[in-house]
């Protein structure tokens, strides 16, 4: 079992309009709705590549029912979120039909309690034992501290349970301090954590700074990745466009889906690339097109080298 964390869970409201233009009235051809949050589009994907999955974070209010009621239709998913009385956020994102683009706009999520906080702690030590590996996925609510992710990381790790982290900003600066197994920021989360804008060098500073391993996000150009076997990149055969929501989290579920199974880290980056260009083609926002993730997968490049014993 595996355990995705997703402390500012979503309702994903994804519209879709024959041509977005600012100032203007628009039709609207189509209104998806489902579960979201970053931890949540990882759990929704782990699921599809046969693992089970436990999810948890907060979940409150009409909107928080509504997504866990839609959670029961997930199969390979259980839920464990933790209620909470403010209103869990919307997020919407609007795509162009005509150019495939897509516009979001996300709203901060609920006010969580010292209480409600302190719940959650309790439930996610109880869960950990049974827990094969963890991701910590996305932003904080208000309320959360902002070293959450550091305590959450040094708690999987005292259970032995090895940990993905995928935020930014300062919770990132502290979750590292903690030695995460794994962190995956994008190039700009990575700057910002390391001051440097060379993707290589930024890695392996991160690394200094406690990440066991370090897989960036180069965005249409894949994947970096520095762990104490080697160093590795990792590009899909041609740009993808599309909408590239749940790209990342589609990419953690690879990564967290080839590390549960014990894969060398050139598997790992090649199910993560093409897990996450077949998200970018999907028609609804953190899917993925399971036929184009077939037939990509056999055509992601890895280069790279792997360290001297």
């Amino acid at each position: 079992m595996i355990l995705t964390v997703t402390l500012n869970t979503a309702l994903d409201i994804t519209y879709r309009v024959g041509a977005l233009r600012p100032h203007a009235s628009h039709r609207v051809s189509e209104v998806i709705e489902r579960p979201g949050g970053k931890g949540l589009n990882v759990a929704r994907v782990l699921a599809a590549l046969g693992h089970e999955v436990t999810v948890t974070g907060f979940a409150g209010g009409a909107t928080g029912r509504l997504l866990q009621e839609q959670l029961t239709t997930v199969p390979g998913v259980v839920d464990a979120l933790i209620p909470v009385a403010g209103a869990t956020r919307r997020t919407i994102a609007v795509t162009d039909e005509q150019t495939g683009d897509t516009t979001q706009l996300n709203e901060p999520g609920p006010t969580i309690t010292p209480a409600e906080w302190s719940a959650f702690q309790e439930a996610y030590e109880d869960l950990l034992p049974s827990m094969s590996a963890v991701a910590l996925c996305g932003s904080l609510p208000p309320g959360v501290p902002v070293g959450a992710y550091a305590g959450l990381v040094r708690t999987a790790r005292a259970a032995g349970v090895p940990v993905l982290l995928d935020t930014s900003g300062e919770p990132l600066r502290r979750g590292v301090a903690a030695r995460p197994d794994i962190i995956k920021p994008n190039a700009d989360e990575l700057a910002e954590l390391t001051g440097s804008h060379e993707p290589l060098r930024a890695t392996q500073d991160a690394r200094r700074r406690g990440a066991r391993a370090v897989v960036t996000s180069l965005g249409p150009d894949g994947l970096l990745a520095a762990s104490p076997e080697g160093r590795w990149r990792a590009t899909p055969p041609a740009r993808i466009h599309g909408n590239p929501t749940g790209a990342g989290d589609s990419a953690v579920a690879g990564l967290l889906s080839g590390l549960v199974e014990h894969l060398p880290w050139p598997d790992r980056l090649t199910r993560a690339v093409a897990l996450s260009a077949a998200t970018v083609l999907a028609p609804v926002a953190g899917e993925f097109d399971a036929s184009a993730y077939e037939e990509l997968r056999g055509r992601v490049a890895v280069t790279g080298e792997v360290s001297a014993a």
